[in-house]
């Protein structure tokens, strides 16, 4: 037995780290989802987007959304779930504007037509959308404002689109001031 432990020892040590990366890698945790309010989950493919009415007469526009920098992973999921929609005849991404009418971000505080065109172009173009970005959401988007750099955060930006997707102006006149 000590010779044959002698002549492959280095075999039982890679068998052994081979099982031990296996083990970790079936046995690790999943993924844990923590809720930041009683209502909203963290994850955003769990986050419902309220339904709202324009308010107000905007003509349409062609919508390009901005590259969202996912893995590969994240982009083969996404070309999947395109094609069994198509397949199925459903809609697969709830999230994405399809023939709704953009809102006039423009009504809100602190949003003029420079940074409301920064935003048409990351995709965002209903309140409701502003409304439902996470703090990672809100992270990654105040990172390609340029010049408006912070000003999500300073302007209360998801706070107001909040509101406003909702429809409560008088909620909105009281914590901002009046439209």
């Amino acid at each position: 037995m000590s010779e044959l432990w002698a002549t492959y020892w280095p075999v039982f040590v890679v068998a052994v780290a081979i099982g031990l990366i296996v083990g970790i890698l079936i046995f690790r945790p999943r993924q844990k989802v923590t809720l930041s309010r009683e209502e909203e989950p963290v994850r955003a493919h769990m986050r419902q987007q309220p339904a709202i009415t324009p308010q107000h007469d905007i003509p349409p526009q062609v919508v390009r959304t901005a590259p969202r920098h996912e893995g590969i992973v994240d982009e083969v999921a996404a070309a999947t779930s395109d094609v069994v929609g198509q397949v199925i005849g459903t809609r697969v991404h709830a999230n994405l504007p399809e023939g709704e009418q953009p809102d006039d971000l423009q009504r809100m505080k602190g949003v003029g037509p420079k940074l409301a065109a920064i935003l048409n172009s990351q995709g965002l173009m209903t309140y409701a959308q502003i409304a439902a970005l996470t703090p990672s959401d809100v992270e990654r988007i105040d990172a390609e404002l340029g010049a408006f750099k912070g000003r999500l955060v300073r302007d209360r930006i998801v706070e107001q689109a909040a509101f406003l997707a909702r429809g409560d102006q008088a909620g909105y006149e009281a914590s901002f001031g009046k439209l």
